[in-house]
């Protein structure tokens, strides 16, 4: 429906719904029309009034539509009397609502009522990130720097991930300002970045150089620059941290990650305890490999070819070296289907060690443990994140380890642009000699950046750098 262009009168509202199809819903379709067409609040309020009059009250789902449009055009006294209604009406309100009430007055003068109901959601269920981070924004536009804080931390403290957005919001708001307890926090964000692996994009790396570059008497200056293969910085010379990690870093983490991923209560959910064990024999049979494969993940890399194609192509790419590969398959991949021909298969068994585990195993758990008993030289190939087992590690020294491993060792596949063979961007170019985090040595801060924020391959690792430095 095509929503009127002036406030109608009650017959005419009449007349339109008896003229629609399903007029049980009229109401409904046309606030959706008139969100969508960004109609004047004038004409949703006529049709209100001409409800409430008809039906006596306005249903809660009409009543969200109407407040969806408020927002949307920042009426900030229509979101309070919509509030005011809610309030009187209903004992508690869904989080649709809240989010839309909380997002409408935090633009506004008065956004501590946004406040107010932050925490009366969060009586009754977690606040959404996005409730979170318009009281945040509120916070720091009237420079409460210390209140918006508490807000972040109480986020990470209920696992609710805050974007860049809010993140780059801080130092924006706090630029030019002296105070030590302020400088610590923001500190902080940048320790949250190195602690999970987070690349801020060009806008974000800007507003924190400028922030350094105006806290009064600090003397920081920031520059752009390129790390180079050595691991030494062209600006201020000073040599990154290095990927590797120690003999006995990479036993105490191949023990956490054997004892609590692997043999924790995640693992088992998709697989028997029984195929594990098999898979553990196997593996020991035939250590060390140079490189373990996910082949189902591998598979898929390039959409219009057939899956054992692609899988040969990176088996191929890889034994070049005569390296020793495994490749962990699936039971159905030995089916010769159209997706699996049985003569690429057996190429493909003479060159590399191939499991095949049953169709519905987890394979991350087999990945990690056939990598890990190889030793420190072993990589592994997949696309996967692998967050769920940084989850499970049980503290943050153990998760910056893994984190660092994976960031050495874990290679990637990308189908290269001219369509035949790969290219491929290994997470870890054997050049790579440094680790690519966030650093600092307390005069210097090291801020690896992308050009764009993309979560989707966050383990392509940026080649800029910000190096800021205190004179």
């Amino acid at each position: 429906v095509q929503p009127p262009e002036k406030p109608l009168q009650a017959e005419e509202w009449n007349k339109l719904r008896e003229d629609f199809q399903f007029p049980e819903i009229f109401e409904e379709v046309m606030l959706n029309s008139m969100i969508r067409c960004n109609s004047p609040i004038d004409v949703a309020k006529s049709l209100l009034t001409h409800l409430a009059r008809r039906n006596g009250d306005i249903a809660y789902n009409v009543l969200v539509k109407y407040l969806t449009l408020c927002v949307q055009q920042g009426r900030v006294s229509e979101v309070c009397d919509v509030y005011d209604i809610m309030k009187g009406r209903f004992k508690i309100l869904e989080s649709g609502a809240y989010n839309l009430l909380i997002r409408g007055l935090s633009n506004s003068d008065q956004w501590r009522m946004a406040l107010t109901l932050l925490e009366e959601v969060n009586k009754i269920m977690i606040p959404s990130r996005t409730s979170y981070e318009c009281c945040i924004k509120a916070a720091s536009r009237h420079q409460e720097m210390k209140l918006a804080f508490e807000l972040y931390n109480e986020m990470l403290a209920k696992n609710v991930v805050p974007t860049l957005d809010v993140l780059e919001s801080f130092f924006n708001f706090s630029r030019g300002m002296k105070d030590a307890e302020l400088q610590k926090d923001l500190f902080g964000i940048l320790f949250y970045l190195r602690e999970n692996q987070i690349y801020p994009h060009k806008r974000f790396m800007r507003s924190i150089k400028l922030w350094f570059e105006s806290i009064p008497g600090g003397n920081w200056k920031g520059r752009l620059t390129n790390i180079k293969d050595s691991g030494q910085c062209p600006v201020c010379k000073h040599q990154l941290e290095d990927s590797n990690l120690t003999e006995e870093e990479y036993s105490n983490l191949s023990e956490r990650i054997i004892k609590d991923v692997i043999h924790g209560t995640d693992t088992f959910r998709k697989t028997s305890p029984k195929e594990f064990e098999a898979f553990q024999t196997f593996v020991e049979n035939r250590l060390p490999f140079d490189i373990v494969i996910d082949g189902l993940n591998v598979s898929h890399i390039k959409s219009r070819k057939m899956q054992c194609e692609n899988l040969f192509d990176a088996v191929n790419c890889l034994a070049k070296e005569n390296a020793r590969l495994l490749v962990l398959g699936r039971k159905h991949m030995l089916m010769n289907t159209s997706n699996w021909k049985r003569e690429i298969m057996k190429e493909m068994q003479n060159k590399a060690d191939f499991f095949f585990a049953e169709n519905i195993s987890e394979d991350d758990a087999f990945l990690l443990y056939a990598t890990l008993r190889s030793g420190k030289h072993c990589r592994f190939v997949t696309r996967d994140f692998l967050r769920d087992h940084k989850a499970c590690l049980p503290d943050s020294l153990t998760r910056h380890l893994f984190r660092k491993w994976q960031r050495g060792h874990q290679m990637v596949f990308f189908p290269s642009a001219e369509g035949r063979g790969f290219s491929s961007v290994f997470s870890q170019q054997p050049a790579f000699r440094y680790d690519c985090v966030v650093q600092t040595t307390g005069d210097t801060w090291h801020i690896p950046y992308k050009d764009v924020f993309e979560e989707k391959y966050s383990y392509q690792v940026p080649r800029k750098w910000l190096c800021i430095q205190q004179k």
